[in-house]
């Protein structure tokens, strides 16, 4: 069966992120995820205390560079293991771990401009809330991106606000759609990441959180499966009373049901994430990422999907 999808170079059914790397810098462009020594305002009691349920103790920044280094260094270590394998490689510093807005401008300006003219850099890449977007600093950041590509992440996780309240999210959906339209408001790419198999959610409550994320004003989505992971207050949460967990097969099926609501011009940067496997409580099936990719891209080619074509 011919696919007829454009925005691929290897015959995926949705918008792969080598595709939109490859077309916008004509090279391999590689994410150094640094960790830059924020907090989160649900962890230092700004909005709440223990940060969210699923979040370890490294706030998302398993894969970050070493906090007791600084930033540069960080970023050379990781970019030099990198250049081995990809000689030629560009590359995106990536403010990954915790909330990476969380401070006074005069701090997030000594932490990424540093990164703005580097040679080989072609962008900054970071990690936030939306209730850590005030007018102050989507107008700065705005102003950051005319120098560089600035491309925001921010966390939704979930549009229903009862799971929000359960995983200790502290932010509901209507402050998540101000803070997203305050960074477009100044030209700024938004990457959003959800997940799938939040505690107690549905199959249609899933669904509904990708039906209305499709029609925001984004540019590129991340969709994750749930990860329990040891020590966090959702391991403890599960131990005491275990809720249904997702399995491979309906989290396969579910991603390509949702891929269908989003837009075909949004980049689609990932369909399942990397949890460190010692830390990992469960699903044990998501240790197997290749495979999972692998089974997306075939139930999507037998049933003849594409990304956004209920669109």
């Amino acid at each position: 069966m011919k696919n007829n999808f454009p925005y691929t170079l290897d015959n995926k059914r949705y918008h792969t992120y080598n595709y939109f790397l490859k077309k916008k810098y004509h090279t391999k462009v590689a994410k150094v995820a640094l960790n830059a020594d924020f907090t989160c305002p649900n962890r230092d009691g700004s909005k709440g205390v223990g940060g969210c349920s699923f979040c370890s103790s490294m706030g998302a920044g398993e894969y970050a560079g070493n906090v007791n280094d600084d930033l540069m260094k960080q970023f050379n270590d990781q970019k030099e293991i990198m250049r081995r394998k990809w000689p030629h490689c560009l590359f995106i510093p990536y403010f990954q771990a915790f909330t990476n807005t969380y401070a006074p401008i005069e701090t997030l300006k000594q932490r990424f401009e540093p990164f703005l003219h580097l040679e080989d850099c072609v962008g900054l890449a970071i990690a936030t809330r939306a209730d850590c977007i005030t007018e102050e600093i989507a107008q700065y950041l705005g102003t950051l991106n005319k120098e560089t590509d600035i491309y925001i992440e921010l966390g939704l996780q979930s549009i229903h606000d009862e799971t929000s309240k359960i995983i200790n999210r502290c932010e509901d959906f209507e402050t998540f759609k101000k803070g997203l339209s305050l960074l477009r408001k100044y030209g700024l790419e938004v990457c959003v990441h959800i997940i799938n198999g939040l505690p107690y959610e549905t199959h249609e409550m899933m669904l509904e959180t990708a039906i209305e994320v499709g029609k925001l004003d984004i540019q590129a989505i991340k969709i994750h499966s749930l990860y329990i992971m040891k020590n966090t207050a959702l391991y403890l949460q599960y131990m005491n009373k275990p809720f249904p967990l997702l399995s491979r097969d309906d989290y396969i099926s579910l991603v390509v049901e949702q891929l269908r609501h989003i837009p075909s011009h949004v980049v689609v940067e990932r369909l399942t994430g990397d949890a460190m496997i010692g830390q990992l409580f469960e699903p044990q099936w998501s240790i197997r990422k290749t495979t999972i990719l692998n089974d997306i891209d075939k139930l999507m080619a037998k049933n003849d999907i594409y990304q956004g074509d209920l669109v």
